[in-house]
């Protein structure tokens, strides 16, 4: 590919690797494209968060195909991944450490799989208050690392799938397919409230977003193996 082929626009596939934000995948895409082709200024934006302790599927887009990114935003998006039961944490993820502890013994394979049509259609969701929204300027993750508590208003969001693939408790394994705008970690602390046995998201990959899946994307190395080959 050209300079030119990326300021007209390209469609890239990454496979985000763990412990990077998604802007920085961004950031450094487009820092190597300028270089490679001496290029001053080029639009680069993904579509679709992923958080650092997430890996998976990120539609990276540049030039102009980033007036697209409102269409990829909104399309379905499928997840695998593992919740742990019997503890939560203030973040519903490993970025905070658990807070508190629950017992896990009541816990079946039925009442597992029974709890999951709760959380399948249209249903109401409060975004975890470790997340990127903005309330008042400052995204909700500031206001709780400086100890702020703040009320969050839940949304509706659509999960069209929600599977239990693997039981090993106190791991959960599960492929969900969902709307924009559905948090997995709330998911994840929501399942284990109706449980009675409190959870947390452990591993979180994203393996399709509309059309576009995971086996198709690259590495950042493997991408940038190939930049400026023809």
């Amino acid at each position: 590919m050209t300079a030119e082929d990326f300021q007209n626009g390209q469609l890239l596939l990454i496979d985000k690797p763990l412990h990077w934000t998604s802007f920085q995948v961004v950031n450094k895409l487009r820092w190597e494209i300028r270089k490679q082709f001496n290029i001053k200024k080029i639009k680069v934006g993904h579509a679709g968060t992923l958080d650092p302790l997430a890996t998976g599927l990120l539609i990276i887009c540049t030039g102009k195909f980033t007036k697209k990114i409102d269409t990829f935003q909104a399309q379905e998006k499928e997840y695998t991944g593992t919740f742990t039961m019997g503890a939560t944490t203030p973040s519903y993820d490993l970025e905070t450490e658990i807070d508190k502890k629950f017992s896990i013994d009541h816990i079946t394979e039925q009442l597992l799989k029974n709890t999951t049509s709760q959380f399948k259609g249209v249903i109401e969701q409060k975004p975890p208050i470790y997340s990127a929204i903005k309330k008042d300027g400052k995204r909700l993750y500031e206001l709780a690392r400086a100890g702020e508590t703040t009320e969050i208003k839940s949304r509706k969001v659509t999960i069209s799938k929600f599977e239990i693939t693997k039981i090993n408790l106190p791991y959960i394994d599960f492929l969900v397919v969902c709307s924009k705008g559905t948090y997995i970690r709330s998911l994840a602390h929501d399942f284990g409230n109706a449980l009675q046995s409190g959870a947390h998201l452990s591993v979180l990959r994203r393996t399709r977003i509309g059309e576009f899946t995971l086996k198709d994307a690259k590495t950042i190395d493997a991408f940038l193996s190939t930049l400026g080959k023809p």
